[in-house]
């Protein structure tokens, strides 16, 4: 194990990666643990932060604990790996603070253990599979190209024309994926190509930005489309939305009962 973690990620300088994603993850285990034995009213566990009877939220030392490490980082511009691996611990450490609390921010309101903030976790498990992804020396088509050419020492017009002309593609299939409602195909493939090229390809989803520019016209072509988009998002999504609603509940805690007072 030892010699794995040497090999796959002291060499390729990826300590810092390494330590930014640890934080995170340990970050985000210990705050959910933490806000659950609250919001259970657990009378050995220390409560929210109320100084004058102010309530604040982590969001808050998350974003401190972020300027801390990268204005730090950025001030010392040192090439000591032991240095910019704490950096980047601290800074997974508040990254953790503030996506927990994303759905607060997106809203600007108290959503957290509502529907809403379920928003939250979704952003949290985008984070950790895209790092994740980066940890394994997946990298999105065309930055190869550029770092390749760097390693050689080369900098040929056609090497870097073939390394923009992918990205570009890729980012840009990426964006009508994205557009389509399709937050998890058009993320991760940015790293596997495939994904994004069926999700560019495939019908978007019926809450999407795009069905609602497309599907949405007095066409029959859009009405039929729109038809497809909502029986596919019945038969194939239903259960795939329900086994992530489960995975989150099991991991966050299960949001509040609605009630009929708007956030």
């Amino acid at each position: 194990m030892a010699g794995w973690f040497t090999r796959t990620i002291v060499e390729t300088n990826r300590l810092p990666l390494f330590c930014f994603f640890a934080g995170f993850i340990v970050t985000f285990a210990f705050i959910r643990f933490s806000v659950r034995m609250i919001r259970a009213n657990v009378k050995w566990w220390p409560g929210n932060v109320t100084p004058g009877g102010h309530h604040i939220h982590h969001v808050v030392f998350g974003v401190i604990f972020m300027i801390v490490a990268g204005v730090t980082g950025f001030a010392l511009n040192t090439d000591n790996g032991a240095a910019n691996a704490v950096f980047a611990g601290i800074f997974g450490l508040g990254s953790a603070l503030v996506l927990d609390e994303f759905s607060l921010i997106l809203h600007l309101d108290d959503v957290y253990w509502s529907e809403k903030g379920r928003t939250s976790i979704d952003a949290v498990f985008i984070a950790v599979a895209f790092t994740g992804l980066l940890l394994l020396g997946i990298r999105p088509i065309g930055v190869d190209n550029f770092t390749e050419a760097r390693a050689a020492g080369e900098s040929t017009l056609t090497t870097w024309l073939v390394g923009t002309a992918a990205l570009v593609l890729n980012f840009l299939l990426a964006g009508i994926t994205l557009i389509k409602g399709k937050i998890w195909t058009g993320l991760i493939g940015l790293f596997l190509p495939i994904l994004i090229l069926v999700g560019a390809i495939r019908l978007a989803r019926p809450h999407s930005p795009w069905a609602r520019w497309r599907y949405q016209r007095d066409k029959p072509r859009a009405q039929r489309k729109m038809t497809r988009a909502v029986e596919r998002e019945r038969r194939l999504r239903g259960p795939m939305i329900a086994g992530k609603d489960w995975l989150q509940n099991m991991i966050a805690g299960r949001p509040d009962a609605p009630t009929s007072s708007t956030d």
